[in-house]
Parts: C-alpha cells; structure tokens; sequence
C-alpha cells in the first residue's frame, strides 16, 4: 500500500469522481484508476460504486476512509516534524476560518503575525464553522477559527474570544434617531442576514437576530439572505435593510457617521470565536506562534 494510493481514494472520495480527482491531484486519469485498482487489489473489496456520471463509497470504502485519512494526516505530521526540526519557523502554514472572521479583529492578529515571521507562508481557507472543523481533523489545516465549540473527540476547541454583534442602520433610516426601540418596532422592518446554511447545527448570526427580535416576531419578519458581511453591511448603508454584524466590522463606517446602531435594551450580543486544532497533532513552532496570536487577549 502506498501514499499515493491512499491519496488518490481520498481526493476521490472527496471530489466525487475519477476526473475532478486527477485535476486535484494533477494526475492523469488512467493513473488515478490504476491507483486504485492496486489499492483495491490489496484490500480485496471494492472502495467505489458508479452512481450516474460520478461515484460514490462503497461499502468497504466508507469502512476504509477514516483510516485513510488518519494515515495521511500522520503522515503530514511526521513530514512536518522533520522540517521543523531543519527549519524552525519557515515553510507554509495552513489556517481556515469561518469568513466572516475576515471583517473582524482577527484580521489584525493575522497582519502582526505575518510581519513577525516573514519566512513562514500563511494559507488560508475559509468555510462555514462545521467546514472548519472538518478541515483540522482530516490534517489539511493546521488550525481553525469557527464560532461555538465543537465537541467532536479528536478536537481541542479554546476559546480565543467573544465577537459583540450590533443591530445597524443606515443614519436616514426612520429608526436610526428613535429611543429605546422595541421589538415590534425591529420586526416591522426587513432584516439582512445570512441564509441558512446546510448542515451547520446553529447558525450564530441568525439564532442573534432572533434573540434580539423574539421567537414568534422573528417567524414574521422580512428577512432579506444575503451571502456575504460585506454586502450585508453596503446593503444597511444604502439603506435596504437593518442588520446584526460584528462591531469591529463596522468601526469605520460607524465613525464616519455613514452607519448607526440602534437604541435597543439589552441589544447586543456576542458569538464565542473558538480556536480548534486536532489533540494529537504535530504543532512546528510556526504552528505554535500561530497558536499563540490567535489567543492573545488582547479585545480581538
């Protein structure tokens, strides 16, 4: 059995077919399904059935895929263990976050630590909180940022800091100038946040939204999906809506003046911004600084 084998079944099982595998991989078609035939040949089962123009696992592949993918993510650690000990604090470092994180604080850590180690290249994904998680634990990134904790067993969650969430207008808005807003007054107007997303347990902008607004007033009000904090927020300032974000990511409109938040009692709230990384992973020193920064209390 060999590693390009057991990397050729993963990139397959997570591409959904030979073709879109051989592109990850930039392997060649026939190579890939030769791979796999050796592999399958070995393990004496099948690992995939067609299913249309694509395939899906088999039996015996679904059996076999945790240990694939515990095989490579040893084996990432232990090549990452010889180059830190060659090396220190050089080569690349895989980070995912969630991306609203982009618009927030966090930004800033990432900025400081990048000037504090130029020899080390920072790579960066973004998914949604469970995307995260899943990334860490199959080894393809080193850390993650997600919101809320994540109990899964081979994952270590600590949380780096709290993000407060603020309701927003744009200054025209009939209720930008009003006092001590009540629910009834928010609900009769549309609200922008994020849709909701297909296979996240909780979807933390939201479940705010309807803290702030209330069960029953939050299942009549406009709600307005968009995809995206930053067109959220041009979407507020141009006045098609109100909106729950992330404070830090409205400072400078807030200052400016071109944005408001709204007089509401006990409006804002806050989501657990939490770190998570696999518990017996391999950390280099990059790694480890990494780890450091994004803890940092330092407000976020």
């Amino acid at each position: 059995m060999e590693v390009e084998q057991i990397a050729a079944f993963l990139a397959i099982a997570r591409q959904g077919g030979f073709t879109r595998a051989s592109e990850a991989l930039h392997v060649s078609q026939p190579a890939i399904s030769r791979r796999i035939r050796l592999l399958e040949q070995e393990l004496g089962a099948p690992l995939f059935e067609r299913v249309g123009r694509g395939v899906m696992l088999s039996e015996g592949g679904r059996a076999f895929l945790p240990y694939a993918e515990m095989l490579v993510t040893v084996m990432r650690d232990g090549l990452d263990a010889v180059r830190d000990l060659h090396h220190g604090h050089t080569g690349e470092l895989a980070l995912a976050f969630v991306g609203t994180l982009a618009g927030t604080g966090m930004t800033r850590r990432l900025r400081d630590y990048r000037r504090a180690h130029p020899g080390v290249r920072l790579r960066i994904r973004t998914a949604t909180s469970d995307g995260v998680s899943e990334l860490v634990r199959r080894g393809e990134v080193a850390l993650g940022l997600r919101y809320d904790d994540d109990s899964h067993p081979e994952l270590l969650s600590t949380r780096t800091y709290d993000e407060e969430l603020v309701p927003i207008s744009a200054p025209e808005h009939p209720l930008a100038a009003a006092r001590h807003l009540t629910r009834g007054e928010l609900a009769a107007h549309p609200w922008i946040t994020f849709p909701p997303r297909t296979g996240e347990t909780r979807e933390p902008y939201a479940n705010a939204l309807r803290a702030l607004l209330g069960q029953e007033a939050a299942d009549t009000t406009e709600i307005v999906p968009i995809d995206s904090l930053t067109a959220q927020i041009s979407l507020v300032e141009a006045g098609f809506g109100l909106a729950m974000v992330p404070r830090s990511a409205v400072e400078r409109e807030l200052n400016a003046g071109r944005l408001r938040v709204l007089d509401v009692a006990a409006a804002s709230s806050s989501i657990p911004v939490v770190l998570v990384e696999r518990r017996q992973g391999f950390q280099s020193g990059a790694v480890k600084a990494m780890r450091l920064a994004l803890l940092a209390r330092d407000g976020g």
